[in-house]
């Protein structure tokens, strides 16, 4: 079936950013509403456990949204009672996701207990240890939230994840499976919990989809956050797999659910919503985690922005281009640079050790726009100033404009 529509690339830049809630105004006061409505937009927000500039999922909302109190989030997120409105589960990756989705993912709950679709090393222990599982799942009955810690019977300290205890890959193998949730967390510290104890009867009593249903809502969900996206894009953002997502994707269309598009110089036929509004403009200026779902599926990044991201916290030192914790800089329609920033919280200051401009380059407006958005994020995370740690001509330019807005 050919395509009946056909976007340039700035077009679908714009309907891009705008799916993903860079259009629109930030509230003066942050509350509870904005928050769930952004997160329910955009499906999922990826959870990762470094915490150079604060932890990632913080980031995509104050990206967004502006400043608001960590806590709402938290609230939704591991709270109980009518505040929670958030799950963990596997999304995109390990990612907090809206209550109202969690029926979507039983299947992927069902998969993994018959050991399809996790980590081999959960497969072959749910075959081997049904026993350990076994008492693990009681061990959580009885005594309600708990810490894989308090359960661990080993005798030396616990590894990297593929050191795990075996109570911890009990635990992990009944979270994939469905048959435990997380609680809340200490610290970052997941503490699981039976579900039936954590997310509202309500939720739990809703008709499971079957998969190919599924597929198909989550592939719906991931054209209205994306914008407009390739067949890969649209089931990245949920990681589904090619087999799973094609032939729905082409019900969808059968349907009249999705449409058909072409972008210019993308080699793949793209997706969208029926009859998209491509906004004139986008004005937006954001520091963005690098794990924001704008940006997460590398090639895309790439299509849309002509901007090649990959994080190097990983890289050794004398090898990283950019920097350890490098946030690319929203600035209306483009992706207009790279920082590498470290809240340094016992000194109060959110340190910028490297500042990279992409060509052509930020003009005044855009230097500006940078210094402001890195105030705004020290004032949100507490930090009582921006302290520039590097030597290049851009970190002279971004001196003068903090000093412009009143910075230290």
């Amino acid at each position: 079936m050919p395509a009946t529509l056909a976007f340039s690339l700035k077009q679908a830049r714009r309907l891009a950013l705008a799916a993903q809630g860079f259009n629109g105004r930030q509230p003066p006061t942050v509350k509870a509403p904005h928050l769930n409505r952004l997160i329910e937009r955009l499906g999922l927000l990826q959870i990762d456990s470094v915490n150079a500039v604060v932890r990632s999922h913080y980031l995509p909302l104050f990206s967004r949204l502006g400043a608001y109190s960590l806590d709402l989030l938290d609230q939704a997120a591991w709270s109980s009672g009518r505040r929670r409105t958030l799950f963990e589960y596997w999304g995109h990756e390990a990612s907090l996701l809206p209550l109202s989705m969690y029926p979507l993912l039983g299947w992927r709950m069902q998969r993994a207990r018959r050991g399809e679709d996790i980590y081999q090393q959960l497969a072959t222990f749910g075959r081997e240890q049904q026993q350990t599982i076994r008492r693990v799942l009681a061990s959580v009955e009885e005594q309600g939230a708990v810490a894989a810690g308090s359960l661990s019977t080993r005798e030396d300290k616990a590894g990297p994840w593929w050191d795990w205890s075996a109570e911890k890959l009990a635990l992990e193998w009944l979270f994939a499976a469905g048959e435990v949730t997380v609680a809340g967390r200490r610290g970052f510290e997941r503490l699981y919990d039976l579900p039936e104890r954590v997310i509202p009867a309500a939720i739990l009593q809703k008709r499971m989809p079957d998969e190919a249903e599924a597929h198909r809502s989550l592939l719906l969900h991931a054209a209205g956050a994306l914008g407009v996206g390739t067949e890969k894009d649209l089931r990245d953002y949920f990681r589904l797999s090619p087999t799973d997502a094609r032939p729905r994707l082409a019900e969808l269309v059968e349907a009249g659910q999705l449409q058909m598009c072409e972008v210019v110089d993308w080699r793949q036929i793209a997706y969208c919503l029926p009859q998209p509004t491509v906004p004139r403009k986008v004005i937006a200026s954001a520091l963005l985690s690098p794990f924001d779902s704008l940006i997460w599926e590398r090639s895309r990044t790439e299509r849309l922005f002509d901007f090649r991201y990959r994080l190097e916290i990983y890289t050794p030192q004398p090898k990283r281009i950019y920097g350890y914790y490098v946030l690319p800089f929203l600035h209306n329609e483009r992706i207009a640079a790279r920082v590498d920033l470290r809240a340094e919280r016992a000194a109060g200051q959110l340190a910028v050790h490297a500042v990279h401009e992409e060509e052509p380059g930020l003009d005044e407006e855009g230097m500006l726009a940078l210094a402001v958005s890195l105030r705004r994020m020290a004032s949100w995370l507490g930090l009582a100033r921006v302290q520039l740690n590097c030597q290049r001509e851009s970190a002279a330019r971004l001196g003068m404009a903090l000093a412009q807005i009143g910075c230290d």
